[in-house]
């Protein structure tokens, strides 16, 4: 007897949770591994907002709410459109939701027929493509090379582009890559969106807040407010804010969009955290000095990485531009043989030698639609950094 739906078995586990639970088992039998898998600020949240949800628990703000989001969150949501992106939506044009995870899901549920084509770029977050998958949507996938700064450009837009294409995924600064998009770029593809009437854009903003060397990451309806109307803009607090426990996302979009992510919502989870909605009301109306802290960090740390792989034989990597990982080119060590005869055949073989032979865990490129990359995150100490850097160039030296 069987018990997985055949729409079950269309998707796999997340590879980034999977590679950092088996870190974890490692480590509990005893093994030295640093993980760098997993997009996770090392920072606590900011004191204000635990304050705010002790405060919120105690006045008994311990009950439903409404599906997606209570009016104040809806408000400070606003807010820091209006404030940041010059952007102005109504309580109406904005859900809030269990992680942005969440809210992607409920947009893609909410407008998706059989047939229909999401188009992703890639490398792409690893969730995106299983989504549509469980959907019964045909993910189209799209490589942007190393060579073009892993973006999409218009006319690899055009080329994929069919009557059946629903929505575009888009999402700056990028995980994997840490590529963002600058506002003429994303002109340039809103030209080519504008004659596909159908056509739907998701962009992805999670990592808007965290950029390197004066980096541009523009809101994608700050570059193009025409589109207004087939857009839906998806954020959260867990990257800015160091709040990835406390499970809150949000969007903001035509207002017939966000009604019909809301009855899903209302159907599958209801409310997200009514504590945590308190919580992420303050992270975006208190102070904001935290997110420019924790960016100078990042930056610090994402320094370290580059120059630390410097010393490693056998790759290349572009400087992320925002985010915090680094997507690294190993295409030169594809064919080469570990200390044991093991011949290194992709991506994923790569990153199992370098977790059994420097005790460091990293994504294949694989997971996002890219190959032959791995990933590594530089949410972690500069100290980490350095040292895991230092286990890859060991990993790497000796192969033959």
């Amino acid at each position: 007897m069987t018990f997985e739906s055949e729409r079950a078995r269309r998707i796999k586990l997340s590879p980034a949770m999977a590679v950092s639970v088996r870190a974890k088992d490692m480590r509990r039998q005893g093994r030295d591994i640093i993980d760098v898998s997993v997009g996770e600020p090392d920072f606590d949240t900011p004191a204000h907002v635990v304050e705010a949800a002790v405060a919120a628990m105690r006045a008994g703000q311990t009950h439903y709410t409404a599906a997606d989001g209570t009016p104040e969150l809806k408000d400070a949501i606003a807010a820091k459109f209006a404030r940041e992106n010059g952007l102005h939506f109504s309580r109406e044009e904005i859900s809030a939701g269990n992680g942005a995870k969440q809210i992607i899901f409920n947009a893609l549920m909410a407008t998706i027929e059989p047939g229909d084509e999401v188009l992703v770029p890639a490398p792409y977050w690893v969730s995106y493509t299983d989504m549509a998958l469980l959907l019964g949507a045909a993910p189209k996938v799209v490589r942007c090379p190393f060579e073009e700064g892993f973006k999409l450009t218009p006319g690899r837009l055009e080329a994929a582009l069919s009557p059946q294409t629903r929505w575009l995924l888009l999402n700056s600064p990028n995980n994997p890559s840490g590529s963002a998009y600058t506002q003429a770029e994303l002109q340039a593809l809103g030209e080519v969106i504008k004659r596909h009437p159908r056509l739907i854009v998701l962009s992805d903003e999670i990592y808007e807040h965290i950029r390197h060397d004066g980096a541009e990451a523009p809101s994608f309806l700050t570059a193009c407010p025409d589109l207004r109307a087939r857009t839906l803009i998806v954020n959260g607090v867990s990257k800015a804010y160091a709040m990835t426990g406390w499970r809150i996302g949000y969007a903001a979009g035509p207002a017939d969009l966000i009604k019909a992510m809301a009855k899903i919502q209302s159907q599958s989870t209801s409310n997200p955290c009514s504590i945590s909605q308190a919580a992420a009301v303050a992270a975006l109306t208190g102070p904001q000095d935290f997110i420019a802290t924790a960016g100078k960090e990042y930056s610090a740390r994402r320094n370290a990485m580059l120059e630390g792989l410097k010393a490693v034989p056998g790759i290349r990597v572009r400087p992320p531009e925002g985010a915090f990982y680094a997507f690294i080119d190993c295409s030169d060590l594809i064919g080469r043989r570990t200390s044991d005869g093991t011949v290194l055949t992709d991506d994923a073989a790569i990153a199992e030698h370098v977790l059994e032979a420097a005790g460091l865990a990293v994504v294949p490129g694989a997971a996002f639609g890219l190959s032959p990359y791995i990933r590594m995150s530089f949410a972690i100490s500069q100290d980490m950094v350095e040292t895991a850097c230092a286990r890859l160039a060991k990993a790497f030296s000796d192969l033959a």
